[in-house]
């Protein structure tokens, strides 16, 4: 827990202190990114504003939604300082109902005693269970504390509708590889950074960028971590050239970039989503990248496995039905053989389908079929096609009728197979891409034979 924010300008000089710790900003105005959310009259600027202590027009609680290292927790912490607030934090991994309960207490007392209002700031409020986020409520609702939460998860499925309907949602996203360039470049010479003791040529700045995906903590740890190979922590001579980082250093110091993707979360969601929308558009080239990234930030393969063998069915279908083939092998060669050569495999499987003509009828035809059952479109089974293992079965006429098929030209007979009730209804609609092609035509016959409207062979 923290009472009363202690900003980085204004602590003694520790350079034992994380980078990302000492180039924390300690105003709005510093804070790099997130134009959307910080302008004039929104929720942070309003609350951050000394005169919205006591307003029933600031919000009493807010909700910050982004990736990590976007500034989730600066804010929080630069909302109590500008608006002179009381700064209270917990962290929803190691703390429990009665730690919310004390903090909230105290806030309540400090309200009543001397008229202080108390930000609590809840890191992760995603990892609170219901009761603990319900304990939350009624202090919420009394505007005894002011909550600003911090959660790298959806809040509308991590966070309780109640508290959600109390709070105001900020969604922050990603730095721009431009925010980025300028806080590496500020950090490089900042007192409270490396004071310009070390440089980075510009391949380094580029390299650290997009290696840490967005992050503004991850490319100051990187830059933290090229600094300390090029000095050896050690003090430099005084006169003596400035050590460079080049990308060689970066590379060396950070084995792979940070890819965003949070199991479970959004961004597993929506890299998938990607992911299928690519084989599906037929472009091999943007599904092998959303691969590379479910792959690199260790997804299951046989999770992709399994959403390329949907692919296959769904959006290829009968345009080339044995695209279905190749990623059922895929699937089983990847359970057997494992990471890492089971990239190979899905990566082939991948251009597979992204590659193959696109026919997306099976997948309609069911669902059309499906549709007439919910809505109670079930006939009664015609009685030729029923059937009749005992002779009472016979005598009931089931069977009686039958056409084999195989005994008319082209294996094909005029019958009726369809319900009485939905005879006429066709579900099946072939295209005109890859195998359907043919399928078409020959379907077209088959129906007229099948009606009695013709009698040629399909």
């Amino acid at each position: 827990m923290t009472e009363d924010l202690f900003s980085a300008a204004d602590a003694p000089e520790d350079v034992t202190r994380p980078l990302a710790v000492r180039m924390r900003p300690t105003r709005l105005e510093d804070v790099l990114g997130q134009a959307q959310v910080m302008g004039q009259g929104s929720p942070l600027r309003r609350l951050a504003n000394p005169a919205s202590k006591g307003s029933l027009t600031a919000p009493s609680s807010i909700i910050l939604f982004g990736p990590p290292g976007v500034g989730k927790t600066t804010l929080a912490y630069i909302v109590a300082q500008q608006s002179g607030r009381v700064f209270e934090e917990l962290s929803a991994v190691t703390s429990g109902v009665k730690d919310v309960r004390a903090v909230l207490e105290r806030a309540h007392e400090r309200l009543v005693t001397s008229g202080r209002e108390t930000v609590l700031f809840i890191d992760e409020v995603h990892r609170f269970s219901k009761s603990q986020q319900d304990a939350l409520l009624p202090s919420v609702e009394n505007r005894d504390v002011t909550f600003i939460g911090a959660t790298t998860e959806n809040p509308s499925f991590s966070v309780i509708k109640p508290l959600l309907s109390r709070s105001v949602v900020v969604k922050l996203e990603s730095l721009e590889p431009e925010n980025l360039k300028t806080l590496i470049e500020r950090a490089l010479a900042s007192d409270e950074g490396l004071k310009g003791e070390v440089k980075a040529d510009e391949g380094a700045i580029d390299q650290i960028v997009r290696m840490a995906g967005g992050d503004a903590r991850k490319s100051l740890t990187i830059l933290e971590a090229a600094a300390g190979a090029v000095t050896g922590d050690k003090e430099r001579k005084k006169g003596a050239r400035k050590p460079v980082i080049t990308a060689e250093i970066v590379g060396k110091v950070m084995d792979s970039a940070t890819v965003r993707y949070d199991d479970g979360g959004d961004d597993h969601y929506d890299v998938a989503s990607a992911f299928i929308k690519s084989m599906r558009g037929s472009d091999p080239d943007a599904a092998l990248h959303y691969l590379a990234v479910m792959l690199r930030a260790g997804e299951d393969p046989r999770f992709i496995a399994r959403r390329i063998m949907i692919a296959s069915a769904e959006e290829v279908g009968m345009a080339a039905p044995q695209i279905l083939q190749v990623t059922v092998a895929a699937a089983q060669a990847v359970a057997m053989v494992g990471m890492p050569e089971a990239r190979i495999i899905l990566s082939e499987a991948v251009i597979a389908v992204a590659t193959a003509p696109k026919s997306n009828a099976s997948y309609l035809a069911i669902n059309e079929a499906l549709a007439d059952v919910d809505a109670g479109h079930v006939g009664e089974v015609p009685l030729h096609l029923r059937n009749a293992p005992t002779k009472l079965m016979k005598q009931w006429g089931n069977h009686d009728g039958y056409v084999y098929p195989h005994d008319a030209p082209g294996a094909v007979a005029a019958q009726q197979y369809m319900p009485d009730e939905l005879q006429g209804r066709e579900y099946y609609h072939p295209n005109d891409r890859g195998y359907e092609r043919e399928v078409g035509p020959r379907l077209e016959r088959i129906r007229e034979i099948l009606r009695g409207n013709s009698k040629s062979e399909p």
